[in-house]
């Protein structure tokens, strides 16, 4: 067992002991991203004694690494200048970030309590949308102009006491701040002293613009893998640079975002947090799924007249439902993954639509087969045999197309299609398959 493994079972025995410094000093002893995760896989009681415990010189780093509703939870217990002195010596990206979590009438407090300098750079940023390119950027970058040497540029960058973390690339921009290109890092030491920037800077580099949305952003880093991108305003002008590890976090936030929206869940949801907290977030969704599952049942309800007639059709109806319900959830998910990936348009989405429509199809008649055969045989009647391949055919199909259309017709409502497709979508299937397989039933069995 690690350090980090043991330290909750130690704390558990500590809390009034004096081996609490010695989990002081294994805690400290860990990275800032592993103390993260300690705060993060214990209890709320635990989790404010560990932080109590986080020397002050790397609780801004470790405070960053936290998820938003812990980062939140912490913060708001916090003034104006514990947020400044906290964040000082982090990244202006990596500030921004955590000043986003406060709220509004705490920011001016902290802006304040930080110097001149760090203030300036902060509010450069905080400006920008947290969700697109200028929110995501650090503007401390190492810009050289195209008409120097290379021994000029090795120089210059001999000043600095150390470069920014993750420079891959040194940023041409002419006098007036307009972006030029680039110059690799690896291409800069193996060229000769006397070699001038401008024949070795890459003017191809495609900048990103401040106003994308980091989901594009993230695109643009895995289809070029790109390790750092410049960001440029709407005139050219740079303003600093987007690296790997933002762009990682965005992917894990969008990847966390899919998974809990399909559950009515916030993308902040902590494991941990309180039953105060769980059960409201949670109670308002399953209001949500109350009212779509009365409305099924309320389809069901309007062949009430066969179900009294023939115990086996309520027997039977769940399996429609549920089938409907699993294909029409894959078809969700490929088409919600396409659209979070950009390769869902308008110029191929009748194409898609034809292709899930024939899949739900071709599926469709197999299971219609293999159920078919399968009532036949338990209920010895070939009539509700084939209502039953009939109604889990259309069903299927039915499906097909909803996971098709619901996503793209969301998006364009500007309702998030992960959050509330699923329930749509399930209310769809459950209701085309009660209507089929009983309305069949009705007519040619009643």
């Amino acid at each position: 067992m690690t350090i980090g493994d043991n330290l909750l079972s130690q704390l558990d025995s500590a809390i009034n002991s004096e081996t609490l410094d010695q989990i002081k000093f294994d805690l400290n002893n860990l990275s800032p991203p592993d103390i993260a995760h300690q705060l993060e896989t214990a209890p709320p009681r635990y989790r404010h004694i560990l932080w109590g415990l986080i020397n002050k010189d790397i609780s801004g780093a470790v405070l960053h690494d936290l998820s938003d509703e812990i980062q939140f939870e912490f913060l708001t217990k916090m003034d104006g200048a514990e947020v400044a002195l906290l964040t000082e010596g982090l990244n202006v990206d990596d500030v921004v970030d955590i000043l986003q979590h406060l709220p509004e009438r705490v920011i001016p407090e902290v802006l304040k309590a930080m110097s001149v300098q760090d203030r300036q750079r902060v509010e450069t940023v905080l400006i920008f949308d947290e969700n697109t390119a200028g929110g995501l950027m650090d503007t401390e970058v190492i810009t050289i102009r195209p008409d120097i040497s290379v021994d000029v540029v090795l120089r210059y960058l001999r000043r600095f006491k150390q470069i920014p973390d993750t420079t891959d690339n040194l940023f041409v921009v002419s006098r007036n701040d307009t972006f030029m290109g680039n110059l690799p890092i690896g291409l800069l030491l193996t060229s000769s002293p006397s070699t001038m920037v401008s024949d070795l800077m890459n003017t191809e580099v495609k900048a990103i613009n401040v106003d994308l949305v980091d989901s594009e952003v993230a695109t643009r880093f895995q289809r070029y893998d790109l390790i750092s991108a410049p960001v440029i305003d709407h005139n050219n002008r740079l303003l600093g640079r987007i690296t790997i590890d933002d762009v990682v976090d965005v992917i894990t936030d969008d990847a966390d975002h899919s998974l809990l929206a399909m559950a009515g869940l916030s993308d902040t949801e902590d494991t941990f947090s309180s039953i105060g907290r769980a059960a409201p977030r949670r109670a308002a969704w399953l209001g949500v799924n109350l009212f779509t599952a009365i409305l099924a049942s309320s389809a069901i309800s309007l062949f009430e007249e066969a179900l009294e007639q023939l115990v086996v059709l309520a027997i039977l109806m769940p399996i429609v439902a549920s089938m409907g319900g699993v294909a029409g959830s894959q078809t969700l998910t490929v088409v919600i993954r396409g659209m979070a990936l950009g390769q869902v348009e308008k110029s191929n989405l009748n194409w898609l639509m034809s292709k899930e429509f024939a899949v739900g199809a071709v599926n469709g008649l197999i299971y219609a087969l293999v159920v078919g055969s399968l009532v036949s045989l338990w209920f010895q009647d070939g009539r509700i045999a084939i209502i039953m391949g009939l109604a889990m055919a259309i069903n299927l199909m039915a499906a097909a197309l909803a996971g098709t259309i619901l996503p793209v017709a969301l998006k364009s409502l500007k309702v998030d299609p992960a959050l509330a497709g699923s329930v749509i979508l399930t209310t769809i299937t459950d209701i085309v398959g009660f209507v089929s397989f009983l309305g069949l039933a009705a007519v040619f069995l009643i």
